[in-house]
């Protein structure tokens, strides 16, 4: 120790350690630079909007980075510095242990503190054992008796399950397949579970504690190991097939969300047809004035052509108004239904601006919204039957030795539309 303190230029004391100011520096020259006054080592001013924890894990020795990792050593984020004082080191010993993992009993040597001699070696924790259960002769007669496994056969499976902790590709590649059948993983595992689960119900009834059997089904794990070889072994080709079969599906499926929104959109057109069909029919015949009066409430309260006719307003507002501004379209009536409402009214040789009684208004708005309706039930059958070509020429196409016939009530339905229309 003398020739240490000489050659770090130490003075020379009685102590067994070096003490922390002679190491490091003079105490005299410490109290000289804890009395200069210096502002750089304050820690910064808190910027604002900050934060007080964040400013504490980021400044809270003044000058250290906080680190990369987090650590458990000192206190927070900060290191734990060395403390140099007048304790002595605490002895080290080349020792000998064993291994409780180990059941050959070798003797091993390391370097550990005189404190720790005699304690369990620190490793053992991770030495975890698997629990095989084991059988009796009379169980394996009585409950696991098969005839596809051999008794000897069963020994050997279940030596393996305890020497390489049900690491069944280990046993799979370690069992006797010379000596006794090949076996897949699946059977190693079928076998296994099958006399654990045995063994923990008939242990059970004995009054041993009783623990959930493992279900596992061999034909299922194979089924499910072939598909993900299938899976892996797929060509470029068919990848880009599957991904244009996904394409088609989407496609399909939107093709038949289209279809279903149409088909809705027809029935509701049919519905509106006979609700109002039916309202009519109903109707008694009262005094002319009171029964246009009941049609206009009819039709005030009838939301039927809100959805598919043409909605015209009521006129309720105070102030006086003309007849003639009740067979006026409205403003969400496009160019083209009005063209439609002109060329049909042509047809009926019907006048586009008739003499404006309170029945004659009624009325031809009534017409009116219902051509607009027969225009819609025409469009949504043109574009029904279009599909039904379509789906027939593809039939074909699809198997050109059979030709698919359209059912006459379709046909029939169809002719019967266009001699209506034409009427």
């Amino acid at each position: 120790m003398a020739d240490i303190r000489d050659i770090l230029d130490i003075d020379r004391c009685s102590g067994a350690e070096a003490l922390k100011d002679s190491i490091l520096g003079t105490s005299e020259k410490l109290k000289a630079k804890k009395n200069v006054p210096n502002n750089s080592s304050r820690p910064p001013k808190r910027p604002e909007g900050m934060a007080r924890e964040l400013y504490a894990l980021l400044c809270i020795d003044g000058k250290d980075a906080p680190p990369l990792l987090p650590t458990d050593t000192g206190v927070g984020y900060k290191h734990e510095r060395a403390k140099l004082g007048m304790r002595k080191v605490r002895p080290w010993k080349w020792m000998p242990f064993t291994n409780p993992a180990r059941k050959d009993n070798t003797v091993f040597y390391h370097w550990r503190r005189v404190a720790d001699e005699g304690k369990e070696y620190p490793f053992a924790q991770f030495n975890k054992q698997v629990d095989i259960l084991e059988y009796t002769d009379a169980e394996y007669i009585q409950y696991l008796k098969s005839d596809d496994w051999s008794r000897e056969e069963t020994d050997h499976l279940f030596d393996l399950c305890q020497r390489f902790d049900l690491r069944f590709i280990i046993i799979h590649d370690r069992f006797d397949a010379e000596k006794y059948k090949k076996r897949d993983v699946e059977d190693l595992k079928d076998r296994y579970y099958f006399i654990s689960n045995t063994l923990k119900k008939v242990r059970h009834t004995d009054g041993t504690p009783y623990h959930e059997p493992k279900a596992y089904d061999a034909e299922h794990e194979r089924r499910r190991k072939e598909q993900l070889n299938k899976l892996f072994s797929r060509t470029p080709e068919q990848m880009e097939e599957e991904q244009m079969l996904t394409q088609e599906l989407r496609k399909i499926e939107a093709r038949k969300k289209e279809r279903e929104k149409k088909a809705q959109d027809l029935q509701k057109l049919i519905t509106g047809t006979e609700s109002s069909t039916e309202l009519r029919k109903q109707e008694k015949r009262p005094p002319q004035r009171k029964r246009i009066q009941n049609q206009l409430k009819i039709r005030s309260d009838s939301n039927v052509n809100e959805v598919v006719g043409i909605k015209f307003p009521d006129h309720k507002a105070s102030g006086a108004t003309t007849r003639s501004s009740r067979m006026r379209l409205p403003a969400n009536v496009g160019q083209k239904k009005t063209k439609i409402i002109e060329q049909k009214l042509k047809e009926l040789s019907i006048e586009l601006n008739p003499i404006p009684t309170e029945e004659v208004c009624i009325l031809f708005n009534e017409l009116r919204s219902d051509i607009i309706i027969l225009n819609e039930i025409k469009n949504a059958l043109s574009t029904y039957m279009l599909e039904i070509q379509t789906f027939k020429h593809q039939y074909e196409a699809y198997k050109p030795e059979q030709i698919l016939q359209i059912p006459d009530i379709i046909l029939k339905q169809n002719e019967e539309s266009m001699d209506i229309e034409k009427n």
